[in-house]
């Protein structure tokens, strides 16, 4: 991601000062795709001169998007417009060793997750088996497969294309250890007869949904990685959220530990909860 002023200075030839001063500095590179999620109205005269200048000075990049709509409907997905480079919004992006294949528009995909899946990486001890709720494009599972010794990784995702990718993304990275079902995670999860070590909930807008679910696939003692948006005067929500389900379930947490992972808004943050349960 460049840094403000460099962007800044980049556009200085073709934009205003008063321009500049709400030229968006922040934005994702996803594979060779650069991605704003808040283009300002006021330069849409100029975001082909824009996108060009960023094509010729990133060279890593040949597609640059704007977001129009946020994520939304079932699959939380956004609406991207090209506005300069390569007509196309499919990629191969690169973390932590491995290469994911996706369509950026039709995929839920989030690169600044790429630190937290490394740090869940870490986590994983041998032999273990995971699910992944909620899978998508398949990141998660991959980045088990070849950067962990976990025994088995089993990956639901109820997007079509997700799901496809997740399937092709498999092959491209030969992973031998992941079985991936598409579909409902509550209609598809009860038909899996087994239990896991580890479980992710990587589904922050609604995960509480799946905790009672999640809880009763959960070996003793397993470990379980819930996901949401909080704002930081409300982090006690997760762990109330979390017990209130371990309750339900009629078990006890045994350790429980909150990680923040991201920016997601104006005091708001997405935060992991790191839960073991009895």
């Amino acid at each position: 991601m460049a840094k403000p002023k460099k962007l800044k200075e980049l556009l200085s030839e073709i934009l205003t000062e008063e321009e500049i001063s709400i030229m968006p500095t922040s934005f994702d590179i996803v594979g060779d795709i650069l991605i704003f999620a808040d283009f300002p109205l006021e330069l849409k005269k100029k975001e082909k001169g824009i996108a060009e200048k960023i094509l010729e000075v990133f060279k890593n990049v040949k597609v640059v998007c704007k977001k129009v709509e946020e994520y939304s409907g079932t699959f939380r997905t956004p609406k991207l417009e090209i506005i300069g480079g390569e007509d196309r919004k499919e990629t191969i992006h690169k973390e932590n060793g491995i290469r994911v294949k996706l369509d950026v528009e039709k995929v839920y995909f989030s690169v600044r997750l790429g630190h937290e899946r490394e740090r869940i990486n870490h986590l994983v001890k041998k032999s273990e088996s995971v699910l992944v709720m909620f899978s998508g494009c398949g990141v998660y599972p991959v980045n088990l497969s070849r950067n962990t010794e976990a025994k088995e990784i089993y990956g639901i995702e109820i997007n079509p294309v997700g799901h496809r990718y997740a399937l092709e993304n498999v092959k491209l990275n030969k992973a031998e250890n992941i079985t991936l079902f598409e579909g409902d995670v509550n209609l598809v999860l009860p038909g899996i007869k087994k239990k896991f070590d580890r479980i992710l909930m990587p589904l922050p807008k609604s995960a509480e949904d799946f905790l009672d679910l999640a809880i009763s696939k959960l070996k003793k003692k397993g470990i379980l990685h819930f996901y949401d948006f909080l704002n930081e005067k409300e982090f006690d929500l997760a762990e109330e959220k979390i017990s209130l389900a371990v309750l339900r379930k009629k078990k006890k947490v045994l350790s429980y530990f909150l990680v923040r992972c991201g920016d997601y808004g104006p005091g708001k943050y997405r935060v992991c909860a790191d839960v073991q349960i009895e």
